[in-house]
């Protein structure tokens, strides 16, 4: 059995119970279907996060069933860690990209897969959102851009994720034929881009299919960016 100090447990009790309880607001906001996507929440346990750990929700489970006592606790290379609740079941099939965005984008503490509708018609064109609306500015910091085609299994689709988003403004990335992945500064963060990604995903169809769209400037863009980030809300963290 794997042992952790006081501090330690408390932190992973934490993720456990964000995690578990986070899973209800992708079925509350339509953005799954039967056991189909997935959050996960890092567990932050040094500075450094080299000992680091995240929370993920078990592969196959209904969202009525998941409860904090059976997320599962992984390392950094998507390994289960032995002897932790929920350590006899297998993790999501997304636990090795979820990983990999962990070891290789530091500041992501939550990451959220879903297969909302809007953009994950607009992943299977391989076409991103263009930034046409303020709250795509203020949200994603102009378009939601389209990561590669990568089979479900392996870490190709953390790559693909990391090789889109790093640099890049927009916390949310289309995979190519498979749907929206976003990331946070922990669950809920990552979980609110998630929303407002099928949020705007499905505006900016309507708005498409009634005529042509209407760019907003890039100074704009930067504008609206900026205040939402910086200056909107009663607090840094009141976007979230």
């Amino acid at each position: 059995m794997t042992t952790f100090t006081a501090d330690a447990a408390q932190a992973i009790a934490a993720v456990r119970a964000d995690v578990a309880r986070l899973h209800a607001e992708l079925v509350r906001y339509g953005l799954v279907v039967w056991t189909g996507g997935n959050v996960s929440g890092r567990v932050r346990l040094s500075e450094d996060g080299s000992a680091d750990l995240f929370v993920i929700k078990p592969s196959g489970v209904s969202y009525d069933d998941l409860t904090a006592e059976n997320m599962i606790l992984c390392d950094l290379d998507g390994a289960v860690v032995p002897g932790t609740p929920g350590s006899d079941r297998s993790p999501s099939s997304d636990t090795a990209a979820h990983a990999y965005v962990y070891r290789n984008m530091p500041a992501v503490g939550g990451v959220v897969h879903t297969h909302s509708d809007y953009a994950v018609a607009w992943a299977a064109r391989g076409e991103e959102i263009p930034c046409v609306i303020t709250a795509m500015a203020d949200e994603f910091g102009g378009p939601i851009p389209v990561g590669p085609f990568a089979i479900i299994g392996d870490d190709s689709i953390g790559r693909g994720i990391v090789q889109t988003l790093q640099g890049h403004r927009s916390r949310a990335v289309l995979m190519q034929n498979h749907g929206p992945f976003t990331i946070g500064a922990d669950a809920k963060d990552a979980v609110k881009a998630a929303v407002m990604v099928e949020d705007v995903a499905r505006t900016v169809h309507l708005a498409r299919e009634a005529g042509p769209l209407i760019p907003i400037p890039q100074e704009a863009i930067d504008s609206l960016y900026n205040r939402y980030q910086n200056v909107y809300g009663q607090n840094t963290d009141a976007r979230r």
